[in-house]
C-alpha cells in the first residue's frame, strides 16, 4: 500500500485540479490510500505534530501544497516530497512549478493584440509565481514600448483574504483608460472587478481584466465574469502522482521539478471589448472575429473599409502588433488549440472550425507554433479526449 499525505488547503481551483490528476494516476495504479492534513491539527501542534502524524501513519510520500511548508523538518522523513512553491522554488525537493514567465507573456499579447496601449498589473511579491509572471508581462511590454504600471499588495501569508480596498480603488482610478489589466491569478483578478463594480468603474470598457487559473466558480462570481488563463493544472497532478511513484520505487534517484504550462485563454465578458482607436479598425477585428471560419483575404479585408489595401496594413500593423495575414492565422490556431482542448471532434472537423481547409497544412503550421503536433497536443493536455474519429 502506498500511503500519501496531502498537507493541502484545498481553496483554489488550481489546488484541486491538482489533486484531480494526483488522485486519477492513482486509480490507474491500484492500491494507493491518501490521508489528507485537517489544518487545524498543524495549527494546534505544529510541525512537529505533522512530523509525528506522518510517522505515525507510516507516510510513503507527501504532497505538500501549503505555502508555508517546513521542508528541512520534512527532509526528516527520508521519504518523497512534492512542493507546490509558493515564496520560491525550494532545493532537494522536487517543486510543482510553471512557466511563470511565458503565462506572462501570453497575457501581454493577448492585449497587445487587442490594440491597448497602457497596461497595468495586479500581483503582490510575496510569491515566486506572481512575480515571475509580473517579469513576463513587463519583459514582452516592454518590447513595445508602453507603459506599465503595477500595484503589489500585501503578502495573502500574512492576511490570506484582507485587502485595502480604498487604496486599491485610488490606484485604479488614476490609470490611463482604457488600460489592460493582468492579475496574478483569479483571486486578485476578482478583487478588481468587485472594486470596479463598487467605485463605478467600467468593466471592460474602462479596464480590461485577466486572470490565470481558469477558476469558473471565481470568474463567474464576477459581472462581467472574468478571462482567465487556463494553465495545465490536472495534468501537472497526474505527472506528479507519477513522479512520486518513480521516487517510491527508487526509479529516478534525484528530485525532478514538474513545470505546469499556460494552455489557452477563456475568453469571457471582461476582456470582450477591443481598444483600438481607428474605427475602421475595429471593423475589420469584429470582421475577422465573425468570419474567421470563411475564407478571408487582405483582398476580402480591405472590401470591408474605404481604405487602401497600404494604408490598412500599415494601420493594422500598428494597433494591433500583427499583420493582417499574421493575425488571421494566430486567431485561426488559437481556436484550433481551443478546441482540441475541449472537444471531442476528430482533427479534420477541428480544422474545419477553425477555418482551415487543409489539415495537413494546419498540422504543419500548428507543430511550428507549438513544437507539437495536434495529435501530440491534444494526448499531452487532453488525453481524456473521447475523440469521434481522427481522419
Amino acid at each position: 500500500m502506498i500511503k500519501i499525505l496531502l498537507l493541502t488547503d484545498f481553496s483554489s481551483g488550481y489546488s484541486r485540479n491538482i489533486l484531480k490528476g494526483v488522485v486519477k494516476y492513482a486509480k490507474e495504479q491500484g492500491g494507493w490510500s491518501f490521508q489528507r492534513m485537517p489544518l487545524y491539527y498543524r495549527m494546534v501542534y505544529g510541525e512537529k505534530g505533522v512530523l509525528d502524524w506522518a510517522k505515525r501513519w507510516n507516510a510513503s510520500a507527501i504532497i505538500a501544497l501549503l505555502n508555508d511548508v517546513n521542508i528541512e523538518l520534512l527532509n526528516d522523513l527520508h521519504i518523497p516530497i512534492i512542493v507546490q512553491n509558493y515564496r520560491d522554488r525550494h532545493q532537494h525537493v522536487s517543486n510543482l512549478t510553471g512557466n511563470y514567465f511565458g503565462t506572462g507573456v501570453m497575457a501581454a499579447r493577448f492585449f497587445i493584440n487587442k490594440g491597448y496601449r497602457h497596461f497595468a498589473y495586479y500581483g503582490f511579491k510575496g510569491s515566486v509565481w506572481s512575480r515571475e509572471r509580473a517579469d513576463g508581462y513587463k519583459d514582452e511590454i516592454k518590447k513595445h514600448r508602453y507603459p506599465l504600471y503595477t500595484f503589489d499588495d500585501i503578502p495573502r501569508e500574512e492576511e490570506e483574504w484582507s485587502y485595502n480596498l480604498v487604496e486599491l480603488a485610488q490606484w485604479l482610478e488614476q490609470l490611463p483608460k482604457p488600460i489592460a489589466l493582468f492579475a496574478c491569478d483569479d483571486q486578485f483578478a476578482l478583487r478588481i472587478s468587485e472594486t470596479c463594480s463598487i467605485y463605478n468603474i467600467k468593466v471592460p470598457d474602462d479596464i480590461a481584466i485577466l486572470g490565470v487559473d481558469n477558476d469558473e466558480l471565481l470568474c463567474n462570481i464576477s459581472n462581467p465574469p472574468l478571462s482567465s488563463i487556463t494553465v495545465d493544472a490536472t495534468n501537472g497532478g497526474y505527472q506528479a502522482g507519477k513522479l512520486l511513484h518513480q521516487l517510491i520505487k527508487k526509479e529516478i534517484p534525484h528530485p525532478v521539478n514538474i513545470i505546469v504550462e499556460p494552455l489557452m485563454i477563456e475568453n469571457r465578458g471582461s476582456t470582450e471589448k477591443y481598444a483600438v482607436s481607428d474605427k475602421h479598425i475595429r471593423h475589420i477585428l469584429n470582421y475577422i472575429a465573425n468570419n474567421y471560419v470563411n475564407p478571408i483575404s487582405v483582398t476580402d479585408l480591405v472590401k470591408q473599409v474605404p481604405l487602401s489595401r497600404r494604408v490598412l496594413e500599415k494601420k493594422f500593423k500598428i494597433e494591433t502588433g500583427d499583420t493582417l495575414y499574421q493575425y488571421i492565422q494566430n486567431y485561426r490556431i488559437n481556436e484550433f488549440k481551443r478546441l482540441l482542448l475541449t472537444s471531442d471532434d476528430s482533427l479534420f472537423d477541428i480544422a474545419f472550425r477553425s477555418g482551415f481547409d487543409n489539415y495537413k497544412n494546419i498540422s504543419r503550421i500548428f507543430k511550428k507554433y507549438n513544437t507539437l503536433s495536434p495529435s501530440e497536443y491534444r494526448k499531452r493536455y487532453n488525453p481524456d479526449a473521447n475523440v469521434k474519429s481522427d481522419n
